[in-house]
């Protein structure tokens, strides 16, 4: 192809009917919104036709592979979404049927508890940095900034739908009582889920809850207030709005 067959897509001026029919851009904003393009125009990422409910109200999920209904009985091997956290505020302590990869384009903080030392350990994130949270790890995400946090969440086998996505306290204190065990099965199993005690699961839950609720979500230091308010300007200057 010549530089004269070669068509650029630019914000504002028609550039998105530009895009190949069945392509879509998304644009992930420093102030936390979501611009979703493709043939026939560009719009914002909206809860009332876009998003879904993601764990707790005011957090919300789109779903790039996979859907909510994903699970081993209807596998798409992975999922991956979108993830948009309100502002200072955090998920519900929980741990997932499977492993667990989350990408922070904000700041971020993953409280996280570690069964072999018995404490809750947190680790901060910025913008650029993946964190693996393996399986049944008990676990908490929040927003340490005044603005929406976007995330890229990938899970190995489990929509939000399933009962095995995010098991809260409350759900392994049942489950215990219960005798219960996760879908993959008895004790006998090989997997991290089959073998769940669920007692100890909702302890070590519980244990981040306090951690969280004596924290908070935390907060973003001078650096990175001003790192942000650089990250903004590159984007206006870079005509990315």
């Amino acid at each position: 192809m010549t530089a004269r067959g070669i068509r650029t897509v630019e914000d504002g001026r028609g550039g998105w009917a530009r895009l190949p029919r069945g392509v879509r851009l998304y644009r992930l904003r420093s102030d936390g919104s979501v611009l979703l393009g493709d043939r026939d125009g560009a719009r914002e990422l909206g809860p009332e036709r876009d998003l879904l409910r993601f764990i707790d109200d005011g957090q919300f999920a789109h779903y790039l592979v996979g859907d909510a209904a994903t699970s081993p009985e209807r596998p798409s091997n992975a999922t991956v979404k979108l993830g948009i956290v309100g502002p200072r505020s955090a998920f519900t302590p929980h741990a997932h049927g499977g492993e667990h990869y989350v990408l922070s384009l904000g700041y971020a903080a993953c409280g996280l508890y570690d069964g072999e030392r018995g404490r809750v350990t947190e680790v901060p994130l910025a913008p650029g940095e993946l964190i693996r949270i393996p399986e049944m790890m008990p676990h908490s995400f929040a927003n340490r900034d005044t603005t929406p946090l976007t995330i890229l969440a990938a899970n190995t086998g489990y929509g939000i739908d399933h009962e095995d996505y995010a098991i809260t306290a409350p759900e392994a204190e049942r489950r215990a009582a219960q005798g219960a065990y996760g879908s993959a099965g008895p004790p006998t199993g090989a997997s991290t889920l089959a073998r769940t005690d669920y007692l100890e699961l909702a302890a070590a839950l519980r244990d981040i809850e306090r951690v969280q609720q004596a924290r908070g979500p935390g907060v973003t230091t001078v650096r990175e207030r001003l790192a942000a308010r650089l990250r903004r300007l590159a984007q206006q200057l870079e005509g990315r709005r």
